[in-house]
């Protein structure tokens, strides 16, 4: 299941979203006395403890302390705000970014993904792969700070030298952040530990504004002119939410601005869904719509007479070969209040929705997300006998969909109960130029634009492409990367490092493995078997691999900064940098890290390349970072 208009990697957030100007509303003489913070304020940071970023130490000043993280952790805080040119904002959003990363034993620079805080530590490296147009940090969530009472947070500009004018230029910015965090608020849901986090916040930022604020934009030249536009998205919920009436919002709590942006990026996520073409484009992709059929229809003995949970139902469509193929019971679960909506009549058109009263029927539509379901208790827990959802994403776990169904799962799934599909496996291999745009572009109607298709490859170095491969254009062998069993394995166990060895593939055709290939990246596609373990009549695969026929998953390519030679043969002894035609690799070893991003519904991939040469000498690449959101 994936989101309409992927590729774009851009999600629209449409109504959503919107920028706050800057002097909308910002009265900073009636909204607060500023002019006596500073005396207010003074003498009071003395006995501060500033936390490392990356272990346990502590420290009285913000030098000091990064000081101690150049030196032990390779963290070097200045030259990385002068080398991505960060402003206040940007020094705030990394602090915050960093913390959120070691918190989860992920390598801030690369992705990677340790067991422990000391192999985290053990592993910690100086920067590598970042883009300043590209940088994982530059997301409006991290202006909430991750540790409560973080006091780096407003210490990190304290030893430089400010002029008036900068004092004055960030008193009204940081007036302007106060004013949109303390609005940030949302209809639904209140939080009072939340909301007493934001305002301690808040009261020390007041408290060390001039201190912590101005210096920064000193030391950056920055004026901080659009500085109101922070958190728009969570301010505009604060402000006007679906038409919430003015006596709701003035007894709202403010909330985590991460929080309001996951509801965001959920509201958004299922609204995409009730677009009929995306659902047409699924139930179309034959591949994926038999392999479910199959697997529900064709084995009586799991779904006749069983009870049958399908999570993320959208038209219904699972539910329907289910109700079938016999089951007495049949949950479609769906989030999108306008599929639920077009389930109910579809499952009522075909005369298989549950009428209590008539004692027809066994499909009940139950809208909702999974996980306010088990709140509402509207599913009896530890109640179903088979658990059926096509949750899968690009690069399969795109949308973070499998947690949900991993939640549903635990909850409402009886003890030896099934789940369709059992398994979900990833591969990669890596891929040739005809799997990029170069030979397009190297002959337009007889003329040479091959430097347009150059230009494309190297910035596909930097963000995933998903498209349709095929089989012909992959130049080295397959590789396993990672296998879930989806009836135990664990929510965390999403998130996940594998390494793989890549070699030129073999070929029944003469002289082709003396031959040197060049290898421009690779490739991710994944499968999910409805395996034995349930499917006792008729086991079934759905494959998304480049040697069977195309899915509306494609496949999802990640392009190496240059591509690497490759040869099965010794060419000639040389000893020119490995994994160049004169000196050809003979394996590719790679490094990949898949986790769940920060922003909601998102995944990181970072990936290390090293290529090996017939000597053993070795070539590595920097660290590859790409955001799939």
């Amino acid at each position: 299941m994936v989101a309409p208009l992927y590729k774009n990697l851009e999600p629209t957030m449409g109504d959503n979203e919107e920028d706050v100007d800057a002097d909308a509303d910002v009265d900073v003489d009636d909204e607060q006395n500023w002019e006596d913070w500073t005396a207010e304020g003074e003498g009071e940071d003395d006995d501060l403890e500033l936390l490392c970023l990356f272990c346990d130490s502590k420290y009285s000043s913000a030098n000091s302390l990064f000081e101690h993280c150049h030196s032990s952790h390779s963290f070097d805080f200045g030259s990385i705000r002068t080398t991505m040119k960060l402003d206040f904002y940007g020094c705030f959003k990394l602090l915050n970014y960093v913390r959120s990363q070691v918190a989860r034993n992920q390598c801030w620079s690369c992705g990677s993904i340790c067991q422990s805080r000391q192999e985290l530590q053990d592993h910690l490296h100086e920067q590598s792969g970042f883009e300043s147009n590209n940088l994982p940090w530059d997301n409006d969530m991290y202006l909430k700070p991750y540790m409560e009472e973080d006091h780096l947070l407003y210490s990190f500009g304290e030893d430089e030298e400010v002029d008036d004018d900068d004092i004055r230029s960030a008193d009204e910015d940081l007036a302007r952040i106060i004013k949109v965090l303390g609005k940030t608020c949302i209809d639904d849901r209140t939080d009072s530990e939340t909301s007493a986090s934001i305002s301690k916040f808040l009261e020390s930022c007041k408290e060390n504004a001039v201190t912590e604020v101005v210096s920064v934009s000193k030391n950056n030249g920055a004026s901080y002119s659009d500085g109101a536009k922070v958190n728009s998205k969570n301010a505009k919920l604060g402000s006007a939410h679906d038409g919430v009436s003015d006596d709701k919002k003035s007894n709202d709590s403010s909330v985590n601005p991460a929080d309001s942006e996951i509801i965001i990026v959920n509201k958004s996520y299922f609204g995409s869904y009730g677009s009929f073409g995306i659902h047409r484009e699924m139930i179309s992709d034959k591949v994926r719509t038999d392999a479910y059929r199959q697997a529900i229809v064709d084995n009586p003995s799991l779904i006749k007479g069983a009870v049958v949970l399908d999570v993320g139902c959208g038209t219904g469509i699972l539910s329907l070969f289910a109700a079938q193929a016999g089951a007495s019971t049949v949950n479609a679960v769906e989030a999108s209040d306008k599929m639920a909506s077009v389930a109910t009549q579809i499952a009522k058109n075909n005369g298989l929705l549950w009428n209590q009263e008539q004692g027809s029927g066994v499909v009940k539509v139950v809208n909702g997300m999974v996980e306010d379901l088990i709140v509402s208790g509207k599913i009896e827990p530890q109640s179903v006998d088979v658990l059926v959802s096509e949750w899968m994403g690009y690069c399969l776990l795109y949308e973070s969909m499998l947690s949900s169904v991993l939640v549903a799962r635990d909850h409402w799934l009886k003890p030896g109960g099934a789940v369709l599909p059992d398994t979900a496996t990833m591969f990669v291999a890596g891929f040739g130029k005809g799997a990029t745009s170069i030979p397009f572009w190297e002959n337009v109607y007889g003329f040479n634009m091959s430097c347009i298709g150059n230009e494309l490859v190297e910035d596909a170095s930097h963000i995933p492409i998903v498209d349709v491969v095929d089989g012909n254009d992959l130049v080295t062998n397959t590789a396993l990367l990672q296998v879930f069993d989806l009836v135990t394995m664990k929510p965390d166990e999403v998130d996940f490092t594998a390494s793989v060895q890549l070699e030129q593939k073999s070929s029944h055709s003469a002289g082709i493995e003396s031959t040197v290939t060049k290898c421009y990246g690779i490739v991710l596609w994944f499968e999910t078997s409805f395996t034995s373990r349930f499917c006792k009549e008729m086991p079934t695969v759905l494959s998304t691999s480049p040697y069977t026929p195309p899915t509306h998953w494609s496949q999802t390519l990640l392009t190496f900064r240059e591509p690497i030679s490759l040869s099965k043969m010794l060419v000639n002894g040389s000893s020119s940098t490995v994994g160049t035609d004169v000196a050809p690799a003979v394996k590719i070893d790679s490094r990949i890290s898949i986790a769940r991003g920060v922003e909601h519904r998102s995944i990181d991939i970072s990936l290390e390349v090293t290529a090996i040469g017939f000597d053993g000498r070795k070539r590595q690449w920097p660290v590859q970072m790409f955001h799939m959101r």
